[in-house]
């Protein structure tokens, strides 16, 4: 070997070690950018100047497949950051879409001298080679890596290489992003399939009732529903209250926002102030994290406080500011929340009168009844339960899989009760005499087996009980418990409040005194 030779050895092996070095460089570069995004258009043309400054690569382009047209489109160009989808090859077409038909590498010494050489992006040197690489995911071509190197022909196997291994990378970007972009789909698709579902669920149909007060109703919901104005709904327990506020919120601009809603005689003070406003960590015993209150889960959307009536005064005076302001502080915390909440109430209770008797806040009564809507009882719309029996009839049927008939006997019976506990009691006494049904048919026995009396006589039982002072000391301690939920619709934790309890504390006594508690 001669002086020449092993100089030139030398030289070969020096410029091979620092063309590895550079490309290992160059590959370490590439995959911290397509690991930064899962949006892997927007980088790109970020791996395309890693290619130019560290690898020597110029011109570089990547086209990507278009499923729907079959047509690769130039997705980055080196210098040039705009989208280039205008510029596309068909299969076949131009050295670009042989690398994509072929799924093989091609290697050019001259670009000038290939006859397949389009030029379309007009960028690329006639002078210098030619390189493109498919980009693959699995055995599919999904699209070409370009480049021309600007250094000597005969290290053209090794940029070849070198591409190979970026497109690799870029291929499995590709990959990513395409399942992450198709679970986004269908989970889009998913939300507005449920979305439709629930409007329809709570849409205007669910609506029962043909009666002049219930198509007064009918026409408050849907004026009112188009607007941001706070609603107070009004009526006896289970008129349906939640059911109107459903088809405001789901038919309202704010559908595509949360729906929130609270009970609010369902808790005592403490434990509703930390639940609407939410609370810092540490802010008491057992706050072992920071929590978000309903007001701001309900952020963009509506809340509904349910039996709004039963709040203490003292709550009263916090609330109002958020009516007012839009504004609040997490218990146990000094920041200001701001929220952008359609607030939606419910009471069964006269506030006039409790106002008058200082029990409810005026200035709160006023900002909630701002668009009251009254939903009328049962008993003085008796000409709707034919249909409401038939709606829910059929809503049970769907429950209980099997399918159900209620004749007109049964109708009869039904129209003959003063239901004091409205709609639920209705739905409840049907879905007894569809359990005591065997043949799916609700005639006057099956109605009669749920023991429902006649109306007078339920009145008056209802009016008496009502009547009874729960602090009368003739009372034993059985009959003042039942006194208050009578009183109370049943309500548990409002029964528990009229007698000084925890709801803990009735629900103790219900099962000691063996009292049979009524579902309405």
């Amino acid at each position: 070997m001669t002086p020449s030779d092993a100089n030139s050895m030398v030289y070969m092996e020096s410029r091979h070690r620092s063309f590895l070095e550079s490309e290992l460089e160059s590959l370490y570069l590439v995959s911290q950018i397509l690991s930064r995004s899962l949006n892997f258009r927007e980088t790109l043309s970020e791996v395309l100047n890693v290619l130019n400054d560290a690898g020597s690569m110029r011109h570089g382009m990547i086209s990507l497949l278009d499923e729907t047209s079959g047509d690769l489109l130039v997705t980055a160009l080196h210098e040039n950051p705009e989208p280039l989808n205008a510029t596309r090859y068909k299969p076949g077409e131009g050295v670009v879409g042989a690398i994509m038909e072929s799924g093989e590498p091609l290697v050019v010494e001259r670009i000038s001298e290939e006859d397949r050489f389009l030029d379309r992006l007009g960028v690329y040197e006639s002078d210098l080679p030619f390189i493109g690489v498919p980009i693959q995911i699995g055995d599919q071509t999904t699209g070409v890596l370009a480049a021309q190197p600007s250094d000597e022909v005969s290290a053209l196997a090794m940029h070849r290489r070198f591409l190979q291994m970026v497109a690799n990378l870029v291929g499995q970007s590709v990959r990513l992003a395409k399942k992450v972009e198709d679970e986004q789909l269908a989970l889009k698709s998913e939300c507005d399939s449920l979305r439709r579902k629930v409007r329809g669920e709570h849409g205007f149909s669910n609506m029962v009732g043909h009666t002049p007060s219930m198509r007064l109703v009918f026409d408050q919901v849907r004026q009112v529903a188009k607007w941001n104005t706070t609603v107070l709904i009004r009526g006896e327990s289970g008129t349906g209250k939640e059911l109107i506020a459903n088809a405001i919120h789901y038919n309202s601009p704010r559908s595509n926002g949360p729906f929130i809603k609270l009970n609010c005689a369902a808790l005592p003070d403490t434990l509703l102030e930390s639940e609407l406003f939410g609370h810092e960590k540490g802010a008491f015993t057992g706050a072992v994290s920071q929590r978000k209150g309903r007001f701001e889960q309900a952020h963009g959307g509506t809340i509904f406080l349910d039996e709004i009536g039963e709040i203490s005064p003292a709550f009263q005076a916090k609330l109002l500011r958020v009516l007012q302001e839009g504004e609040f502080e997490r218990v146990g915390g000094v920041k200001t929340q701001a929220v952008d909440v359609r607030v939606v109430a419910a009471t069964n209770k006269d506030l006039e009168t409790e106002v008058q008797e200082g029990s409810f806040r005026e200035d709160l009564y006023y900002r909630l009844n701002v668009m009251p809507i009254n939903t009328p009882p049962l008993r003085e719309r008796s000409e709707d339960i034919p249909d409401l029996a038939r709606f829910l009839v059929t809503k049970i049927a769907k429950s209980q899989g099997r399918g159900l008939e209620v004749e007109d006997s049964a109708l009869g019976s039904l129209m003959r009760y003063d239901w004091p506990g409205n709609v639920r009691e209705l739905e409840n006494c049907l879905e007894r005499a569809a359990v005591m049904s065997g043949d799916g048919r609700i005639d006057k026995n099956a109605i009669n087996l749920t023991g429902l009396q006649s109306g007078p006589t339920q009145a008056v039982t209802l009016s008496t009980v009502n009547s009874v002072d729960i602090d009368d000391p003739e009372l034993d301690e059985r009959e003042r418990v039942i006194a208050a939920l009578e009183q109370a619709g049943w309500v548990q934790a409002k029964a528990a409040r009229l007698l000084g309890m925890t709801p803990r504390q009735i629900g103790y006594r219900i099962q000691t005194l063996n009292i049979k508690v009524r579902q309405i």
